[in-house]
């Protein structure tokens, strides 16, 4: 498997012209959420709403503030919940959003692509 970044966007849902700086991203679909660098999220005005509780691939556990976020990356868009990452965490694209942008992950050309939605 290869890994590969992409560039996130973080959009005030409730401002829309409240747009953040891009955070460059891992995109990494062992990852249920994204997660944002906190300092971009606070300066677009994205409200902490609750906190989650994650556990490591080493067992380690911690919590973190979660928001509601327009997320933007590359010519798709989605609303998700995004993680307010500190400094000492990896900034992530995560499963969810890589779902509901209506992409899969191309590992060999490192890049996401378009699909339909399944219904079933």
């Amino acid at each position: 498997m290869s890994m590969f970044h992409v560039d996130v966007v973080a959009v005030n849902p409730g401002i829309p012209e409240r747009e953040g700086r891009n955070a460059r991203a891992f995109v990494d679909t062992g990852s249920e959420y994204t997660w944002m660098p906190a300092q971009v999220l606070d300066d677009t005005g994205i409200e902490r709403r609750r906190t989650r509780s994650f556990v490591t691939a080493t067992g380690e556990r911690f919590t973190r503030p979660v928001g509601y976020a327009i997320l933007r990356v590359a010519d798709f868009e989605t609303v998700d919940e995004v993680v307010f990452a500190e400094p000492s965490d990896t900034t992530l694209l995560g499963a969810r959003t890589i779902e509901g942008v209506g992409a899969y992950v191309d590992n060999v050309e490192r890049c996401l692509v378009p699909h339909d939605a399944i219904k079933v």
